[in-house]
């Protein structure tokens, strides 16, 4: 076994809504009710994964300090989501109607001790936004990429997903291209200002 080489490893999926898939998505998931847009924008705006959107209790929401704490995730750290926007909003108003019988933020109709099971919404409303080859956790890698094309660096990105390292963030490094040739571009003129011209 030591003369067999490793196989290189894929460089990882990273499939994100173009700006009119998103609105389009958006809307669909508003038609398929309050639990699925919440949810999508939830996962959209935070970075987080399926599994911890779903799971999401209010005890874990600290509106004050706009984070909700992850205790549980999938590489067991703890981690914070920062609550912002339209996110912010909706949970908010969400915790003035939750139901009193659980501490889920997405119970279930039956069990409301489990987290509600939105599969059957989400992929109506993906083929009903004409959204094709699309997984919910592509919502996670849209948001990281806007984040990259926005300019976010790949420690701000691993702190963002809540990876140990930077290599499972540097799929997204091509996106922030554009942003790392204008930080190479200001500090050529800061450097060098009008000596060379």
């Amino acid at each position: 076994m030591l003369k067999v080489s490793k196989p290189k490893e894929p460089r990882g999926r990273v499939r994100y809504l173009s700006d009119p898939e998103r609105e389009r998505l958006l809307v669909a998931c508003k038609q398929g009710g309050p639990d699925l847009y919440l949810a999508v924008v939830l996962s959209l705006s935070t970075g987080a994964r399926k599994q911890e959107a779903m799971g999401l209790r209010w005890g874990q929401i600290d509106f004050a300090r706009r984070v909700a704490i992850l205790t549980e995730t999938k590489n067991g750290e703890r981690r914070a989501l920062s609550l912002s926007g339209l996110a912010l909003e909706m949970l908010q108003h969400r915790a003035k109607v939750r139901r009193l019988d659980t501490d889920l933020v997405f119970p279930g109709r039956i069990h409301p001790d489990q987290p509600l099971d939105l599969r059957t919404p989400w992929e109506t409303a993906l083929k009903r936004a004409e959204v094709d080859n699309f997984r919910w956790h592509d919502l996670r890698h849209t948001a990281a990429s806007y984040l990259a094309m926005g300019g976010a660096t790949l420690p701000e990105l691993a702190a963002f997903l809540g990876h140990k390292t930077l290599a499972m963030v540097q799929r997204y490094t091509h996106l922030s291209e554009d942003h790392n040739s204008s930080v190479v571009e200001r500090m050529n003129a800061r450097v060098f200002g009008e000596v060379g011209r």
